[in-house]
């Protein structure tokens, strides 16, 4: 078990180090508990690109963060969301979920 927990955080940490070189060379990590499904580490780049992966362990998102060299966040406070850029896309969506907003397509 703990080598395939090993593994997946190899293959984690290069996408994250990867998204952190395609957005400015660094990136700040959180990792929260979504349930059976595991865990999430939500991204945001240096240069504001936001995204997400999902790991199957609490260790193996921590494994992840700490081997890209990311920095890893306690909570997803107002610091980090500040550094958020947001497009129509993101805007658009988020209106969607409103109640009363458009329906999501």
């Amino acid at each position: 078990m703990a080598a395939d927990s090993s593994k997946q955080a190899g293959r984690l940490a290069k996408q994250i180090s990867g998204f952190a070189k395609r957005h400015g060379g660094s990136a700040e990590a959180q990792i929260a508990y979504v349930g059976q499904r595991g865990f999430r580490i939500s991204l945001v780049s240096a240069d504001g690109t936001w995204g997400d992966l999902m790991a199957p362990s609490k260790e193996a998102a921590e494994d992840a963060v700490q081997a890209a060299g990311a920095t890893l966040k306690e909570s997803f406070d107002g610091e980090m969301a500040e550094h958020m850029r947001t497009g129509p896309y993101e805007w658009e969506r988020m209106a969607g979920i409103q109640v009363g907003g458009p329906a999501n397509r």
